[in-house]
Parts: structure tokens; sequence; C-alpha cells
């Protein structure tokens, strides 16, 4: 069959030829646009936010393919239908041209699974802004299944994000060395880094890591660790991550316990370590063991055991390294810890509080974390400083960590001495949760433990003392407290002998002083009784009356002299 051919110079044209190989045509296009729209119809949010931060814009590169080759495979067939005439020769071939438009289609559907399925994303030079701005509306939405899947996203570009971070603090520790006034300028990749780190502090966000990405967490802070970048702008988020663990009792400070609670997470506490087995990273953050007010405020005690947990990991980074400066961080982290029982008060006047309730368990979450503190600091050797028997007035800051441990136990007492009634109720919390747990029989007895004893004693009794200058209730519920767990005379007994040398310090005191206390200041000196023990003023003693109890069948009593010493002896000139 001839063709006809149709010369212009030396260019020549043919009709296309209508009988050549269909390789991919218009129909073929229409069937795998098909497909193509199926699978982005049905992909979740994780596939299309990594589509949508991939180095290239393939939004807009896949409708510009999509459109271009259904036109020309339309107009291919169209040309090829109508016999128009195309140019002779053999360079693109009908064969040739129909691969080349279903290939430029397959590169791009292989592009798009390459980026959402096989190889995904992470924050770099190519997609800083993209990045961003696909973090950013995230956020703001603020849909709680779409940031679950973010959150989770975000792992992979953990390691970019804080190697691109700069480090500000350090910057500014620079600046102000080399006395400089131009101010340091961040590359586009680092200033978006910067403020990403910002965004994903959103509370939102962190509840999100919380509740189904913890591993996100856990690389943040394993990067941060390795990398020792401290000063990045991540505060913010540190301080709500801790925040919403602390709330959330199925995070990982509850589920990263011990061994025999929690298996095998439970012995390596990933997260948890990540977090704050750094002392040099905790300290430099400041703010990662504090919570907000609100969360200390209504944290019951197993949240107070959570954070006592924690707590401890960093103490021990701390101790371990020498302890070479003061720790604001923990110094506050300890304040947090005592101020959870001082609502402890709260349990005046109610009989039937069952040994479970919240307050006492927060006071039995306390006093462990003090006798693991000194557990602590018994595994190190001590400088003669630090256990140096001379005690510390204690409105002093503390210079040494025996000296803090001391004072804990005193402000725990003090604030326990606020209950003074009932009975029951307050011999349990005074002596069974606090001082048998002390001072009893082989408790805190290690070289470190008799030093914070003896401190603790130095600070109970100089308060006791200061009643003679300045009479206060702080000092009146010590000694209310003293006298309920000593009783008024003198025991011989084992158990007692860690108290001995304070108790006959209380009773002397109380012997020449508390007439004239109840004298001057009736209320103050009535402060200093727990229910079941009473002035007689008629013959100058204190009694202390046992209820009958079992074989007992009268109440009995014990009976305890007092000095009386002239009014007019005391009269302050």
């Amino acid at each position: 069959m001839t063709t006809a051919k149709y010369c212009y110079g030396l260019v020549c044209f043919v009709p296309l030829d209508s009988s050549s190989p269909r390789i991919f045509g218009f129909s073929e296009f229409l069937t795998g646009l098909a497909l193509m729209v199926l699978a982005w119809t049905i992909a979740d949010v994780r596939y299309l936010f990594r589509i949508r931060i991939a180095p290239l814009p393939l939004l807009g590169i896949t409708f510009g393919v999509v459109a271009s080759v259904g036109l020309l495979t339309l107009l291919t067939d169209l040309w090829c239908a109508e016999g128009w005439l195309v140019p002779e020769g053999s360079l693109i071939t009908p064969a040739l041209w129909q691969a080349l438009l279903g290939g430029i289609l397959f590169v791009t559907f292989f592009t798009w699974m390459w980026f959402a399925f096989i190889r995904p994303p992470k924050y770099g030079r190519n997609n800083a802004i993209r990045f961003s701005q696909t973090l950013y509306l995230a956020i703001v939405r603020g849909a709680s299944a779409e940031l679950a899947v973010i959150a989770d996203e975000l792992r992979h570009s953990v390691k970019s994000l804080i190697r691109y971070a700069p480090d500000i603090e350090n910057i500014k520790n620079e600046e102000l060395i080399k006395n400089t006034k131009n101010k340091t300028t961040f590359a586009n990749v680092e200033a978006y880094a910067n403020d990403l780190l910002l965004l994903v502090a959103d509370k939102r966000f962190c509840r999100a890591i919380i509740e189904t990405s913890p591993s996100t967490a856990l690389a943040i802070f394993q990067e941060i660790s390795e990398t020792k970048k401290y000063g990045i702008n991540i505060k913010t988020f540190a301080k709500n991550i801790m925040n919403e663990a602390l709330s959330n009792k199925d995070s990982f400070l509850f589920h990263e316990t011990e061994g025999y609670e929690s298996g095998l997470i439970g012995c390596h506490k990933p997260v948890s370590h990540a977090m704050f087995s750094s002392y040099e990273m905790v300290e430099s953050m400041r703010i990662l063991l504090e919570p907000d007010i609100l969360v200390q405020m209504k944290c019951d005690a197993t949240q107070n055991e959570a954070y006592c947990r924690v707590v401890l990991m960093t103490l021990q980074d701390y101790i371990a390294k020498g302890c070479k400066q003061h720790s604001f961080v923990l110094w506050h982290a300890f304040e947090n810890i005592e101020n959870s029982v001082f609502s402890i008060y709260r349990l005046n006047g109610v009989d039937k509080m069952g040994t479970d309730c919240d307050l006492m368990s927060s006071l039995r979450v306390v006093v462990n974390f003090i006798k693991s503190a000194i557990k602590l600091l018994d595994e190190k050797d001590l400088s003669r400083k630090q256990r140096s028997r001379k005690c510390k007035n204690s409105y002093q800051i503390a210079d040494s960590l025996c000296d803090r441990m001391a004072e804990m136990i005193y402000k725990v007492i003090a604030y326990s001495s606020r209950l003074v009634a009932p009975r029951r109720q307050c011999w349990w919390v005074h002596y069974n949760l606090i001082w048998a747990r002390l001072f009893g029989l082989n408790n805190l007895n290690s070289p470190t433990g008799k030093v914070v004893k003896f401190k603790v004693r130095r600070l109970l009794y100089d308060e006791i003392v200061k009643l003679k200058e300045c009479p206060n209730f702080t000092g009146a519920g010590i000694l209310g407290f003293c006298l309920n767990v000593f009783g008024l005379s003198i025991s011989n007994s084992e158990y007692s002998k860690d108290g001995k040398p304070l108790h006959k310090a209380v009773l002397s005191w109380a012997r020449k002083n508390y007439v004239w206390l109840h004298n001057e200041y009736k209320g103050i000196a009535e402060a200093c009784l727990v229910e079941g023990m009473t002035y007689d003023a008629a013959n100058h003693r204190l009694v202390k009356t046992y209820p009958e109890n079992g074989l007992r069948q009268e109440p009995s009593h014990d009976y305890f002299d007092l000095e009386v010493i002239m009014k007019e002896e005391h009269t302050i000139v």
C-alpha cells in the first residue's frame, strides 16, 4: 500500500499509521488514572502527610504530568484515527511515543509511591518550608486522630531537626564572651528547625505523643543527649511532655516501673531514662522536672510516686558525677515532693479514714523517696563536709545533700505535726508512717543515714527551742509530734534508741518551759498537745490518756510533772 507523502522543501510529512502497535492510549490512561485516584483517595493521613513534605512539590508535579499525559494521549489517538500528517522519519515512532507517555505517568506514580510508602521524607534543606507549613496546619486543625499519626511520623525527622536546630543558649554565651554586637543569623533550614521545636510544644500535640507515640519523645531526648545540644528551643516541649505524661496514668511514667511489674520495659525504662537519666540535660533545661502548679495540685499518690521515680533517676546521675555544683532543678524537685504532703492536715477530725487514703499513700511515697535518696548517697563516698555533724539552721539553703535530706524529713514532720486528731489517726501518721520508718530499728542505719538522722534531730530541737524566743505554731506542732511519738517517759527499748537523745532533750525543755508557754501563749501551748494529751493546770503536769482497748477495761494515764517558774522572771524588759 502506497503512503501519500507531502514534502515542503527538505521536510516531508506522511499520514500517521492507524495500524501501528498500540501500547498506551487514552483508554489505558483512563484506566491508570482511575487506579491512581483510587490509591490517592484511600490514602490515610500518614501517606498524605508524607507526600506534602516530600523534597519535591509532588502534588503540583503530579497534577501537571497527569493533565499533560492525558491531553497528549487523547491527541495521539485522535491523530492516529484521523490519519493526520506527522514528520517522516524514525526518530520517534508511534510505539516509542506511546511508551514515552506511559513511562512518564509510571515514573510519576512510582515517585509518589516511593515517598509515601518506601522512603518517607525527612526534614531537610529541600523541604524545610513545606515541612513547616504542613505540620503547622495539622497542629492548628488539632484533630486528635490526625495528630496521633503525625506525632509518629515526626520520629523520622528527629535527627535532622535536632542537627539543624541552633543551640541558642550556647550562641548567646559565645556572643557575651566575644562581646559582639552583631546578632547571629541562621539559614532557613536552621530557623525553621528552631520554630518547629517550638511548634511541637503545643499541648494537644504533646498529648498525642504521650498517648500514641512515646517513641517520638524517646527519639527526641536520645538525640539531644547524644548531641549535647541542650540549648535548643526544646524547653516548652519538655515541660508539656512532662505535664501530659504525669496527667495520663497510661503513659510511660506509670508503665516503666520495675521489672517485676512491667517486665523488660520496666527493667530498661527507655523513655524515662532518655528524659531523666542525664543530670546535665535536666539541669540545662531547668523545666523538665517542674510540672505546672495545676498539675501538681491534682496529683494523687500514684502520680507522686511516678514523679519521685524520675527524680531519683536524675539524682542518681547527679551523685555519680560528683555533685560538683548546686542543683537548682533537684532542689526544686525536692520541694515539689515534700509539698505533696502539705495537705495532711485535712485528716484532722476524720475518724474512719482507712490507711489506704490518698494523703497517707502520698506520705508513704515521700518517705520511701527519702530512704531511696539516702541509699543512693551511701553508694558514693561523701566528702567530709557533706558528712559533717555540724547542722545548718533550717532557714538557710542547704549546701549538701545530707543537709537537704534532713531538711526534707524536717518539713515532712512539720507538715504532719498539724494533724492533732483523732488520736488513732495521729499516732498512725506520726509514728507508723514517719518515725518508725525513718528512725526505727535498722532504718537509715548506714553512715549517711546516721548523719542525716543526727541533722534531723538537731533541726527538730532547734525549732522547739525557738518557742522560748519566738513562740510559733510550727515549733508547737513539732513539740506535739515529739511528745506523741516518744511519750512522757524515757524508754529503754532497743526500738527507741535513735530517738532517745532527742526524747530527753524535748522532755527537759518541756519540763522547764511549758508552764510559762501556757501562761503567756495559751493557744500555742494547746497546739503542742495532740488528742489524748492534756495539760493539768492545777497540778502543773501533762497527762497522756490511753483509752480502753482490748483487755484494758478502763483508761490509763501517764503523767509528766512540769516546773513552775514565776511569771515575772520571764517578763520581757
